[in-house]
C-alpha cells in the first residue's frame, strides 16, 4: 500500500472570491431569468461572459444592467441567435474563442413552452419546437463547443433541465419530456467528453421568472408554504449552484443532476 501525507491529500487551493476568474462563459438564453443571473454572477466571480438570445434588443438591456455593477475583473458582451440554429451556435462559440480568448464554459440554459395544457391538445409544431429548443439544442451548442474549443483544452458544459423532469405535470407534459431526456443526454455527454469536459445538469424547482409565471403568479403563497423551505425558488438560487457545478470545486463531479427545488421533491403527500 503507497500512502500519502495529508499535505499530499489535499487537492488544489482554490481562489473562493473569484473562483470562475479568467474563464470564458456562453450563456444561452442568457438575457433574462435564470440564464441572466447566471452570466451576472459568472461576471462577478470573474468570468468573461457571452450571453446569447435571440432579441439583440433584450440582451443590449441585459448587458448594460450587468456593466452598471460589475467588477473590474469580469467581462460581459452578447451574440443574437436561436439556440436551436447551427448557425447561432458556431457564431457564438467563434466569438467566444477568437475574440474572448477560449471557451471554457458553455450553459445550455435556453428552453421553451409554447403549450400550456393536456398532452391530447399538443400539436405537431408545439412538439417540435419545444424539442429543438429544450432537447437537441443543447446537443449541438456541446458539439460546436467540443469541436471548436474543448477537445483541445477541456471545459465544462452545464444542462438547466426541470424538476419537472421527475414529475408529472399534466399541463407541461411535453416540456417535462423533453427535460427528462435533457437528463439522460447529459450522462451521456458525460461519458462522450471524460475526462477533459464534464457535463452536469440542474433541475430547477418553481423558480420566479416569467417563462414560469403559469406555474405560480396567482398560487406563490400556497405554494411556498408547501415547501420545506417555504418560499419559492429565485434565479440566483440556481446562478449559485451553476458557479459551483462548473467550477474546480466541482472538478470530480460529472454526468450528475443537482436539483434545486427548495425540497419540493421530497415533500411528502398525505
Amino acid at each position: 500500500m503507497t500512502l500519502v501525507s495529508d499535505e499530499q491529500a489535499q487537492p488544489a487551493s482554490l481562489d473562493r472570491t473569484t473562483p470562475l476568474a479568467g474563464k470564458v462563459a456562453v450563456v444561452t438564453g442568457g438575457s433574462r431569468g435564470i440564464g441572466f443571473a447566471i452570466a451576472r454572477l459568472f461576471v462577478n466571480l470573474g468570468a468573461n461572459v457571452l450571453i446569447v438570445s435571440r432579441r439583440e434588443s433584450s440582451l443590449a438591456t441585459a448587458v448594460q444592467a450587468i456593466r452598471t455593477t460589475m467588477p473590474a475583473t469580469g467581462t460581459i458582451d452578447y451574440c443574437v441567435g436561436a439556440a436551436d440554429q447551427q448557425d447561432a451556435a458556431r457564431t457564438a462559440v467563434s466569438r467566444a474563442v477568437h475574440e474572448m480568448g477560449g471557451l471554457d464554459i458553455l450553459v445550455n440554459n435556453a428552453g421553451t413552452n409554447p403549450y400550456f395544457g393536456p398532452l391530447t391538445g399538443l400539436t405537431r409544431d408545439q412538439a417540435d419546437k419545444t424539442t429543438a429548443v429544450n432537447l437537441y439544442a443543447p446537443l449541438l451548442w456541446a458539439q460546436v463547443a467540443w469541436e471548436e474549443a474543448m477537445s483541445k483544452h477541456g471545459g465544462v458544459i452545464l444542462n438547466i433541465s426541470s424538476e419537472g423532469a421527475f414529475a408529472v405535470q399534466t399541463n407541461i407534459a411535453w416540456y417535462n419530456a423533453t427535460k427528462a431526456a435533457l437528463l439522460h443526454l447529459t450522462r451521456h455527454l458525460a461519458v462522450s467528453f471524460a475526462p477533459t469536459v464534464r457535463v452536469n445538469a440542474i433541475a430547477p424547482g418553481v423558480i420566479k421568472t416569467d417563462m414560469s409565471r403559469e406555474l405560480w403568479v396567482d398560487q406563490e403563497n400556497r405554494i411556498a408554504s408547501s415547501l420545506p423551505m417555504g418560499r419559492l425558488g429565485e434565479p440566483e438560487d440556481i446562478a449559485e449552484a451553476a458557479a459551483f457545478l462548473c467550477s474546480e470545486s466541482a472538478s470530480w463531479i460529472t454526468g450528475q443532476t443537482l436539483v434545486v427545488d427548495g425540497g419540493a421533491l421530497v415533500t411528502p403527500v398525505d
